[in-house]
């Protein structure tokens, strides 16, 4: 079947995907393997060499895990699963079987292949592929090329949080009103809060954890249940102090544990048994085997702490939108966990009662990827469908909240053979067949013909072709499909983006944003920065000469704040040999950012004194390094814990921070996921900087209003007219930036009211600067004393016959530079020169 949208969808889990197609306007799950609606995203390698995904490939993967105990040799194993929680790092998988390694995009195409595979009567090329809301433009690019590598040409991103909504919005009769998707998957948790107006879903907002997930329960199982029985019948300690004989013993047990979790979500205790020679042995040489009966209450304790986290970033997520859970229409439940008991009743509990699962948790994401698609052009629709069919340029909208929609149809005559006659009469049928438009005439000047749609329901209609004889002509496309009753806006950008630049301030590299790419903008969307300054210099033809422009993504309340501790996308380098005049250093730079709807980018550098413009386009497929991701950790928790500490001594509570970096301490010890580990502890280095820039906000604060007393007292006493209007702008000033809370702004506001301040007492500042000079004269170590003697004699026999105020400050200026560099320290509090 040749079709005109893509229509069809994948949901790329980290332990399970899907595929779902569009058939006659219904979306429709692809089945696996005959009756299984999902497949494990596992890829096995055999001896014969052979490549092995899902179910098979996961079996095999629980044997190779617990048969690695045998010698304690990881790199021994040839299953791989959870790889999409390394998308985008130099993370590789080596296959003994192979003989070579794989990169999680490689193994990600595997699990595409097989996806595709399951489709039997008709080639796919073009393809809509969900991600985790959070996921960074390095890790999108990183999807995009497992897309590529499994063969896809025309391959369009999409949110799973806004394909879930899309999922349960076909079937949900309220047309109006506030949701939230939690998405708990089994690496990644997103969630998402959504405005419906009349059937338009958009998103406004959305959080998430890229290192939080199934994953992390079967791990709190194994530490926390299993581990601590284990360790009380066998001897472990040598195993457990091997970091390497740990990691291959936890990648056994939880196997176990993911059976474990998934049994306790509908009974109140499971028997845990190992098969006899199924793990290895301790450290006496007995043969270690599993035998425990775990009952709920016990799971659900170490769970709840992962699941809390969740909980947790959705209740931040309603508090900086300024709503209650309460306002909340619907709470939607996407992932395999969501099934639990314990997760429902918590986000009952402490989010909203008005819970929704009447979707599939674990087909909602491909099933709203494939409605999606049903709305996109196919790029890759195949042209040769042969010389004796029709072609038709169809245009219409194919998400409505309307009863009827118009379509417009050309007849293509250059691309349907020589044969094509000059005009035919076409007829549109509904798929019930309750509704025909007709015959109508069409030609190469096109028509347009109004359908009728069923409310609330995907409208497949059926083109037909009719020549003067009334015979039936073949035609492409066939079939249009109108989805009636929801209509998604576009999907919002999840990050802030911007660009690194120096602060001289605070000589450190900082982060600023773009205007038009805050986060949450419809995508897709261009970004702007003006007024900016290079740093170098660009000699034509020299490409030595280089200009690094780093771009990165920040979550909110990010202007100003360190570079470092967000995501870097992509540097955008610009040579000598790329531009044709001379840019000194200091020239002024504008740039401009465009992102399109799956975020990939293109930025334009444009010189406006040179007028010369450079487009480049980000490469955002870099593989970030977990070795250097793992070295800078260290660095990040010393940081963490003097901030923490210079907190704790302004008199500020510090308790959640201080648990917060205990668990990262902990998860840094025990885990082998160093890129999670560094996400964390940037984001509790985040959260510092935040509520030490609070601080910082108050203590200006407090200096403004004092600033403001002595300079109406000032203007008072020394000021005129001019110094008065002088007055009345810069207090503009700093009440506009008192209330924009930005701390930039703010310190620059009270810079121009201590300088206001300065020029209005300079006279008497210099008199009592050069007074001081006198009585200190001989504890001074001058650098030229007796020019010293000779200016403050000076000074004070002015001060006396009042001369010009300009030669007393004047004066007073050069007895300054005259002090050595530690008196200048101290002496120059409060004084500007």
């Amino acid at each position: 079947m040749n079709r005109i949208k893509i229509d069809y969808g994948i949901d790329l889990g980290t332990t399970n995907s899907a595929i779902c197609r569009m058939e006659r306007g219904v979306p429709t799950i692809c089945k696996i393997e005959v009756t299984d609606d999902t497949m494990p995203s596992c890829v096995f390698f055999n001896k014969k060499k052979s490549t092995i995904v899902g179910n098979s490939a996961y079996l095999s993967m629980k044997s190779d895990k617990r048969r690695a105990t045998y010698g304690w040799h990881p790199e021994s194993s040839n299953a791989f699963i959870e790889f999409k929680r390394t998308m985008g790092t130099n993370h590789v998988y080596e296959s003994p079987n192979m003989g070579r390694g794989y990169s999680s995009e490689e193994l990600s195409a595997e699990v595409l292949k097989a996806l595709k595979s399951f489709v039997t009567d008709e080639e796919i090329k073009s393809v809509v592929i969900t991600v985790p809301a959070k996921f960074t433009v390095n890790q999108k690019t990183a999807t995009m090329e497992a897309a590529r590598l499994a063969g896809f040409r025309h391959v369009e991103l999409l949110q799973e949080p806004i394909a879930a909504s899309l999922a349960y919005g076909l079937s949900f009769e309220q047309s109006n009103g506030h949701w939230m998707v939690f998405d708990f998957g089994g690496g990644t948790f997103d969630a998402a809060l959504l405005r419906v107006e009349n059937g338009i879903m958009q998103v406004f907002d959305t959080a998430g954890d890229n290192y939080l997930g199934g994953k992390n329960l079967d791990e709190a199982i194994v530490d926390d249940i299993i581990m601590p029985t284990l360790r009380e019948n066998y001897a472990l300690d040598n195993i457990l102090d091997n970091p390497a004989r740990k990691a291959v013993l936890r990648d056994a047990l939880k196997t176990y544990a993911e059976d474990l979790k998934n049994q306790l979500s509908f009974k109140q205790q499971v028997d845990v048994l190992s098969n006899l020679g199924e793990l290895g042995e301790d450290d006496n040489g007995e043969e270690i085997e599993l035998d425990l009966t775990v009952k709920q209450e016990d799971a659900f304790r170490v769970m709840r702490p992962i699941f809390q986290r969740a909980v947790d970033i959705c209740l931040e997520l309603l508090k900086r939108n300024g709503m209650r859970g309460d306002e909340l229409d619907k709470l939607i439940f996407v992932g395999g966990p969501t099934h639990s008991p314990l997760i429902r009743g918590m986000l009952v509990e402490q989010v909203s009662p008005r819970v929704d699962s009447s979707v599939d948790p674990m087909t909602a994401v491909a099933t709203g990827a494939a409605l999606y698609a049903s709305t996109i052009d196919n790029k890759a629709a195949p042209n040769d469908t042969g010389t004796d069919v029709l072609h038709f340029d169809v245009g219409y909208e194919s998400t409505s909240v309307e009863r009827q929609e118009w379509v417009s149809i050309r007849l293509e005559r250059e691309n349907s053979g020589e044969n094509c006659p000059d005009a035919v009469e076409v007829e549109f049928i509904r798929g019930d067949e309750a509704w025909s438009s007709g015959r109508v005439p069409v030609d190469a000047f096109g028509s347009v013909i109004e359908c009728a749609l069923r409310d609330g329901k995907p409208n497949s209609f059926a083109i037909r072709a009719f020549n003067e004889q009334g015979d039936v002509l073949r035609c492409f496309p066939e079939e249009i499909t109108i989805i009636q009753g929801t209509k998604i806006g576009a999907a919002p950008l999840p990050y802030n983006i911007g660009i690194s630049v120096w602060d001289n301030g605070r000589k450190k590299a900082v982060f600023q944003g773009l205007k038009g790419l805050e986060k949450n903008t419809p995508l897709p969307a261009v970004g702007v920065r003006n007024e900016l300054r290079s740093t170098v210099t660009l000699r034509p033809g020299i490409d030595e000469d280089v200009l690094t422009i780093p771009v990165y993504q920040a979550e909110h309340n990010a202007e100003a704040s360190l570079a470092v501790l967000h995501e870097y996308v992509a540097d955008v380098s610009i040579c000598g040999d790329e531009v044709f005049e001379l840019i000194p250093s200091n020239s002024p730079v504008d740039v401009t950012l465009k992102v399109d709807s799956s975020e990939m980018m293109t930025m334009e550098v444009f010189f406006p004194r040179q007028d010369v413009t450079v487009s480049k386009k980000l490469d955002t497929l870099r593989h970030q390094s977990l070795q250097e991701a793992a070295g800078r950790i260290p660095e990040f928790l010393t940081t963490a814990r003097e901030g923490i500490s210079r907190l704790k001594k302004d008199g500020i509570d510090v308790k959640s921070l201080k648990e917060d970096l205990g668990q990262i301490l902990k998860e840094y010890r025990e885990s082998n996921e160093k890129k999670a580990v560094l996400e964390h502890v940037k984001n509790l280095m985040r959260r510092i900087e935040e509520v030490d820039s609070s601080q910082e906000l108050n203590r200006l604060l407090r200096e403004i209003e004092e600033t403001r007393t002595k300079l109406h007292k000032a203007q008072k006493e020394f000021g005129d007219s001019t110094s008065a209007a002088s007055l009345t702008y810069i207090e503009k000033e700093a009440d506009a930036a008192i209330h924009s809370g930005n701390v930039p702004l703010v310190a620059k506001a009270l810079e121009s009211m201590n300088f206001l301040y300065f020029d209005l007492t300079k006279i008497q500042q210099a008199m009592i600067f050069i007074m001081s000079c006198s009585a200190r004269y001989n504890l001074i170590s001058w650098k030229d004393a007796s020019r010293a003697r000779y200016l403050i004699d000076s000074g004070l026999s002015m001060m006396k016959n009042f001369s010009s105020s300009c030669t007393l400050v004047s004066v007073a200026a050069e007895l300054f530079h005259l002090m050595p560099e530690e008196e200048v320290k101290r002496t120059s509090v409060g004084l500007q020169f």
